[in-house]
């Protein structure tokens, strides 16, 4: 945009410029023709006052000095026939002026000036003065050379004017994008100083903040809501394991107490998550995957179902945070347990590329499943959207296929961690 202000500036003032400095210059060759002609014809009177008074050889003493200076040479045609000055034959515009008055005429080299000197006993007298085109054009050149320069050097500071003007402009709109930028990736403290730039800019900057700040209270409000509703879950969840600890079986009470414990844990995360707003989520994938798996191994031992877990040997960090992988892997596992019968085989495969894949020996289902609120066998298609929206906050992806069991595969594309 810069660039594009300088070059309209740029165009606007070169027409300007020409339109001005192209009738100067025009006008200036013309003075320039005028008074050289203007000094022709001077010097041709005076010659002709010296031919109605001098005798013949004043006459030629006075023109042979005056031709001296070769620029402008002066014949004299008399009316006896005779010449005084360079021998010049008699041209159609001496024979004419012979005839009539004086005048000048123009030749592709130069201006023939004639003054006619009537009154004479022989008849009339004609003073033919040539005057050169490079007399005609004496100092144009130059003049014209300082009016280009006058131009170049107008144009010149038009346009560092105007890029200035441009800068003061686009600066402000730079910083505009900036913030925008930044407020798009999540920091909503960010800015735009509402004291710089022309009035609409400063206009835009001060929306753009009220925005920001709208944006901010909205999100916090979530937060709040979703940590409010989350507490209220607690209540239930003490009953449940008030009736937990009265049951007579204490194996079968201490399992559903772990339950309800990994319960409270899960709306614990939650709370935390919502009432968090600056951090960089991150965790260890292959330890967050295995903690998981066996936490379903259990659940799967009960319903005989193979479990086949493939996961790396050490560490994978992974930008995303532990709550929400583990989130991510109870989801898709879920799905497998609730939606396929009791003994059909599961896999569980973490790539050392960061991807999570998880498979069954079911019968599948239709891989448009996991938009938000979409299911392929009758549930909220909630798990699905909960593992993409993982994927996709972590930088990466998630598809459906057919899996080599036999049943559904879904696979989860993570990002590495970076720094900040």
């Amino acid at each position: 945009m810069r660039w594009r202000l300088a070059l309209l500036v740029a165009a606007a003032m070169t027409l300007v410029l020409l339109a001005f400095l192209v009738p100067l210059a025009l006008l200036l060759r013309g003075v320039a023709a005028d008074r050289a002609v203007s000094a022709a014809t001077t010097q041709a009177q005076s010659i002709g006052v010296l031919v109605a008074t001098a005798d013949p050889q004043s006459l030629r003493l006075a023109v042979e000095q005056v031709n001296v200076d070769a620029r402008r040479p002066v014949t004299v045609y008399l009316p006896d026939g005779s010449t005084v000055g360079p021998a010049v034959g008699q041209t159609p515009a001496v024979r004419l002026a012979a005839r009539t008055t004086s005048f000048s005429v123009e030749h592709a080299d130069g201006r023939e000036v004639l003054v006619v000197v009537q009154g004479l006993p022989q008849g009339t007298a004609v003073i033919r003065v040539f005057v050169p085109r490079d007399e005609l054009r004496k100092g144009v050149a130059r003049a014209w050379l300082v009016l280009a320069l006058l131009g170049v050097g107008l144009l010149a500071v038009g346009v560092a004017v105007a890029d200035r003007l441009a800068v003061m402009v686009v600066r402000p709109i730079r910083t505009l994008a900036t913030v925008s930028d930044a407020l798009a990736g999540g920091d909503l403290d960010r800015r735009a100083p509402a004291a710089a730039g022309p009035p609409e800019v400063r206009a835009v900057a001060a929306a753009l903040n009220q925005l920001a700040a709208r944006i901010r209270d909205l999100l916090r409000h979530e937060r709040e809501r979703v940590a409010d509703l989350s507490h209220r879950m607690r209540t239930p969840m003490t009953a449940l394991r008030l009736d937990a600890e009265g049951l007579r079986d204490q194996d079968e009470a201490a399992r559903i107490l772990a339950h309800v414990a990994a319960l409270d844990d899960a709306v614990t995360a939650v709370i935390e998550d919502a009432r968090r707003e600056h951090d960089l989520p991150s965790c260890d994938a292959t330890a967050v995957v295995a903690e998981r798996i066996r936490f379903w191994t259990v659940l799967a031992e009960d319903q005989q179902r193979p479990v086949e877990a493939d996961l790396p040997d050490g560490p994978l960090p992974v930008a995303v945070s532990a709550a929400d992988l583990a989130a991510c892997v109870d989801a898709l596992l879920g799905n497998v347990f609730a939606h396929t019968e009791e003994g059909v085989a599961v896999a569980v495969t973490l790539d050392p590329r960061r991807v999570l894949t998880v498979q069954d020996a079911g019968t599948g289902f239709d891989p448009a499943a996991g938009a938000r609120g979409v299911s392929g066998a009758g549930s909220t298609g909630l798990g699905l959207d909960i593992a993409r929206r993982t994927a996709e906050a972590a930088g990466g992806t998630l598809t459906v296929d057919r899996s080599p069991l036999g049943g559904a595969r879904v696979t989860v594309t993570l990002s590495a961690l970076t720094e900040p």
